[in-house]
C-alpha cells in the first residue's frame, strides 16, 4: 500500500507516536493495517511492549523511513500505527455536541477530556473539522480510539435521532449561570465553533447556559469552556 500524507478523503489514517500508536493496537487492533518503526528507532521498554503486542496480534510492523519523511517530516516521530477509518454511530445517553469546530488540536483537546470525564459519545455538526486527522488524534494523545464519534449534517438531523435529550447550548448571551442550572438526563451538552459560537436560532430548542468569568477576558476558549461544562455535569458521579 502506498505511503500518502493524509488526506479527507483517504481510506487510512495514522497514530504518530509510540504511545497513540499503543492506545490504537490495544484498543482497536481490527483496524491496524501496519506499524512502522524508524531505524532511529531505540529499544525501550514502551517500544518492546509495543512490538510484542503487535506479534501477538498479527500485526505487519515494517522499518520504513521513507514512511516518517512523508508522515512526520519534523523527525520527532519514531513509530506510527496505520489504521483503517470507519464510519461510527453514537449511541443514546448523555452526548457532547460540537456544532462546526474547526482546529484539529482543540477538538483533540476536547475529545481527551471527554474521555477522561466518562463522556464516551460526541456528536459533530457538519461542517466540522476531520476527527481522524493525525493532528486530531495526537491532541487527543490517543482517546479519541475510546469514544465514538459521529458526524450529522444538520442539528435538526441530530435532535430527529435523539429527541429524548434535553439540550443545554452553551452561550455568552444566555441569563443562567452553569452552577445554577437544573440537569435533566438524557442530555446534550452543545458548544458552536471556535470564533462564531452558537446561532441565535439554538435557543428556540436548546436551554442556554453560560459559564460566568470576569470581565477581563471576552470569553472562554472551547476546550476550556467544554471542560468546565463536562466536568460540572459528571461531577456527582466522580463524588461517588
Amino acid at each position: 500500500m502506498k505511503i500518502q500524507r493524509y488526506r479527507h478523503e483517504l481510506e487510512v489514517s495514522y497514530a504518530l507516536g509510540a504511545t497513540l500508536t499503543y492506545e490504537l493496537v490495544s484498543r482497536a487492533p481490527e483496524s491496524v493495517t501496519r506499524v512502522f518503526v524508524s531505524s532511529s528507532t531505540e529499544e525501550t521498554e514502551g517500544i518492546g511492549r509495543l512490538l510484542n503486542r503487535c506479534q501477538e496480534l498479527g500485526i505487519s510492523v515494517e522499518q520504513s523511513d521513507k514512511a516518517f519523511h512523508v508522515l512526520s517530516p519534523k523527525g520527532n516521530c519514531f513509530v506510527i500505527g496505520e489504521f483503517r477509518k470507519k464510519d461510527m454511530r453514537i449511541t443514546p445517553g448523555m452526548h457532547l455536541v460540537l456544532v462546526n469546530p474547526s482546529d484539529a488540536g482543540n477538538l483533540g483537546t476536547i475529545i481527551r477530556t471527554a474521555v477522561g470525564f466518562g463522556i464516551e459519545n460526541i456528536a459533530i455538526i457538519r461542517p466540522g473539522v476531520d476527527f481522524y486527522d493525525p493532528k486530531t488524534i495526537r491532541a487527543s494523545m490517543g482517546a479519541v480510539f475510546h469514544v465514538a464519534i459521529e458526524y450529522f449534517g444538520c442539528i435538526e438531523d441530530y435532535r430527529e435521532r435523539f429527541p429524548e435529550n434535553r439540550l443545554y447550548a452553551f452561550m455568552l448571551s444566555s441569563s443562567t449561570p452553569l452552577t445554577e442550572i437544573e440537569k435533566e438526563e438524557p442530555c446534550s451538552l452543545v458548544f458552536g465553533n471556535e470564533a462564531t459560537g452558537l446561532p441565535d436560532a439554538y435557543k428556540d430548542f436548546c436551554r442556554t447556559v453560560v459559564i460566568k468569568h470576569s470581565n477581563n477576558i471576552d470569553s472562554l476558549n472551547l476546550p476550556m469552556a467544554a471542560g468546565i461544562a463536562m466536568y460540572e455535569f459528571t461531577k456527582d458521579k466522580w463524588r461517588a
